[in-house]
């Protein structure tokens, strides 16, 4: 029995003695593991800090950035240099936000260059502005001497002005009197087209006159005039240009029509042929192009050259 007892005592103090060292253990690896979360709440704590430090530089050379920006352009520098810098400083901001692998060195080092860059900027700025100020100083001057111009020149403004319109005057009245003479050496050069008679053709070429025909025996028109002599005349081709007119005064298109300037404006004309001037009193015949359609009525033939009206005839459409 007291062997027993004995025996149970001892079991008792063994089981004591490891729940003991079983507690103690725990106790050791608790403080431990604490230890290392308050290890990591600090390393955490100071990455957050040095990220919201990091983050205002940032933010503060973002705004200095725009501050120079706006500054420069209103003293009409480039800012170029700038706004590409401003680029990389958002690219920088964006990439702080999802950065893992934050080192608060590589950003430190990023930061110098910027602040250096702001600082270059500043003296950049200030020769500007130094610049800036020699132009408005320029510009006074300029301006000065620019009135003292005005006021020497109002006495000699009155007197070119009197010099000015006598020469216009004088200008004026020769050159009327050249365009009078070219005017009349141009009249007299101009070629003459006298006896026009207006001949219809049938389709197989057959001529038709009288100066009165049929619709539907006119294919085309044969205009036949003399060309008078004449020794002012230079002696070449001539293109005469022929407008045939209906009874409303329309212009009948026949073959190769189109638009001639006479006297400075645009007519239009039926056709044209140009003719060798031969200074002969020639005679000279002129065909139209077919296809042109003839209702009844009468019909007037002008007839053009070198800008002038040489001549005109007639016919009717029965």
């Amino acid at each position: 029995m007291e062997t027993t007892q004995s025996n149970n005592n001892g079991l008792l103090k063994v089981i004591i003695g490891v729940m003991a060292g079983v507690l103690a253990l725990l106790g050791y690896l608790f403080m431990g593991a604490r230890n290392e979360t308050l290890e990591l709440q600090k390393s955490l704590t100071s990455k957050v800090e040095q990220l919201s430090s990091t983050q205002i530089k940032l933010d503060s050379i973002s705004k200095s950035l725009d501050e120079k920006i706006l500054e420069v352009q209103s003293l009409g520098g480039n800012v170029a240099e700038l706004e590409a810098v401003k680029a990389q400083l958002e690219n920088d901001k964006k990439k702080l936000k999802t950065d893992l692998s934050f080192s608060v060195q590589k950003y430190e080092s990023k930061i110098k260059d910027y602040e250096s860059f702001l600082v270059a900027k500043d003296d950049d700025i200030r020769k500007l502005k130094e610049e800036n100020g020699m132009l408005v100083a320029k510009t006074q001057t300029l301006e000065t001497e620019k009135q003292q111009v005005i006021v020497e020149n109002a006495a000699l403004k009155t007197e070119k002005e009197e010099l000015s319109s006598t020469l216009t005057k004088t200008v004026d009245d020769f050159t009327t009197k050249n365009n009078d003479l070219k005017r009349q050496v141009t009249l007299a050069s101009a070629m003459k087209a006298i006896n026009v008679q207006v001949a219809a053709l049938s389709s197989k070429g057959k001529e038709r006159d009288g100066g009165a025909y049929k619709a539907s025996r006119i294919d085309q028109l044969k205009v036949s005039f003399i060309m008078p002599s004449n020794p002012v005349a230079a002696q070449n081709n001539k293109d005469i240009y022929v407008r045939v007119l209906d009874a409303n005064g329309a212009v009948v298109e026949n073959g190769n029509g189109g638009i001639v300037q006479v006297d400075g404006k645009e007519i239009g004309y039926s056709f044209k042929q140009s003719v060798p001037f031969e200074n002969n009193d020639q005679r000279v015949d002129l065909v139209s192009g077919k296809g042109a359609s003839y209702t009844k009525g009468k019909y007037s033939v002008e007839l053009y050259s070198e800008g002038f009206k040489i001549g005109k005839g007639a016919f009717e459409v029965k």
